[in-house]
């Protein structure tokens, strides 16, 4: 069998082997539960305090501010309606190419009473810092978008609204799901919270980790024991944290000749579709991040070149999964202003550390030939 080529890692990436043979390797001292007193109990701990520790070095952030739980959806969760509940009146400002798992949560809490601006991001695919400064108010309490965004791989200048969410004393809540992996980064003062998933950077699903100021006195979403500093209750997910201590520990050998090399692939892939595929788009004007590339192919449906590539053996996305399990069309790209007609057409190609050149060379070839049909 032909081997398929996957170029879907803004949905999910393979677990790195190393980061298999960590979980193989600490499994026989994960029997004990991590809050136990006895000598299992304590071997448990310390692999929580190591992986804990790694992760904050690797940040450049204290131990303490380091959350462990399922994932960027929960973690996200936690902060927006742990703000909500603390600020219940308070005014919050987002973007309208946010992942769902935020865009659908304010719309949820502005339901509920929160003062909600919803900032379009237009066709560059980003707020800008100007905009949000204007939308600031005198009861403005959280900023919350996304570091870069996982449809289009635009990036958001988190810097500078981190600059402007300081001097204003609003806490500046971020969307890093689609960063961590890709490029080097550091986060800025004003960042108050930064929320990751663990399979977006070749660790397993359904673990991930929250960085989250400890003086950002927040209810837990999660009530019960006093694990995670008392911020996420629940026995921890020792395997997944193991497991996600070393994917990260596996990006501090990759990065950055990693993602020089996703940039190279990423612009030959787009050089290849453009120049062979006439009227080929690219959405997104604003700078990208280097293994994200959405692309509109004008006359020609998404839902079915999608399934065409797929019968190929190439994995793509084009738009989300709606409840009855159709195809629907991008709403951030629809949101940006971007036609019906366009929408219908995108394709996202997402690459990873482990893309091939001569991966890409066939994916160009494969969708050249499906198109002109």
């Amino acid at each position: 069998m032909k081997p398929r080529i996957y170029l879907d890692n803004n949905a999910s990436t393979c677990v790195d082997q190393d980061v298999w043979r960590a979980v193989i390797r600490d499994f026989p001292n994960c029997v004990g539960n991590p809050s136990s007193i006895h000598l299992e109990g304590q071997a448990s701990r310390q692999l929580l305090t190591q992986a804990r520790q790694a992760i904050a070095d690797h940040l450049a952030v204290p131990s303490q501010d380091i959350i462990f739980n399922s994932g960027g959806t929960e973690g996200l969760n936690t902060i927006l309606r742990g703000i909500f509940q603390a600020y219940p009146k308070g005014h919050m400002i987002t973007s309208d190419a946010e992942h769902a798992c935020v865009y659908n949560t304010v719309q949820d809490m502005q339901q509920q009473g929160c003062e909600l601006t919803v900032l379009p991001a237009g066709l560059w695919g980003a707020v800008t810092p100007e905009a949000v400064k204007a939308a600031l108010r005198p009861t403005t309490r959280l900023i919350a978008l996304m570091a870069v965004n996982n449809e289009t791989g635009v990036k958001t200048d988190i810097e500078a609204i981190a600059a402007i969410a300081e001097e204003a004393g609003v806490f500046f809540l971020v969307d890093g799901v689609a960063l961590l992996g890709k490029e080097q980064f550091s986060i800025p003062q004003g960042v108050s919270a930064m929320c990751f998933s663990g399979h977006k950077f070749h660790a397993p699903k359904g673990v991930g980790f929250a960085f989250w100021r400890s003086k950002m006195k927040l209810p837990s979403l999660i009530l019960g024991g006093s694990q995670e500093f008392g911020r996420r209750a629940g026995t921890e997910n020792l395997l997944g944290i193991v497991a996600l201590s070393a994917a990260v520990a596996c990006l501090k050998k990759a990065l950055p000749e990693a993602s020089v090399r996703m940039q190279r692939l990423r612009e030959r892939l787009e050089q290849g579709l453009l120049s062979s595929v006439p009227a080929a788009q690219i959405n997104g004007l604003g700078p990208r991040i280097c293994n994200t590339v959405n692309i509109s192919f004008a006359g020609v449906d998404g839902e079915t070149l999608l399934m065409n590539l797929d019968m190929k053996g190439i994995a793509v996305s084009h738009g989300s999964a709606c409840a009855s399990g159709a195809l629907e069309p991008s709403r951030i790209l629809l949101n940006m202003g971007i036609s019906m007609a366009q929408a219908r057409s995108a394709i996202r190609f997402s690459l990873s550390r482990f893309t091939t050149e001569q991966e890409i060379d066939q994916c160009i070839d494969i969708v050249s030939k499906l198109t002109k049909k």
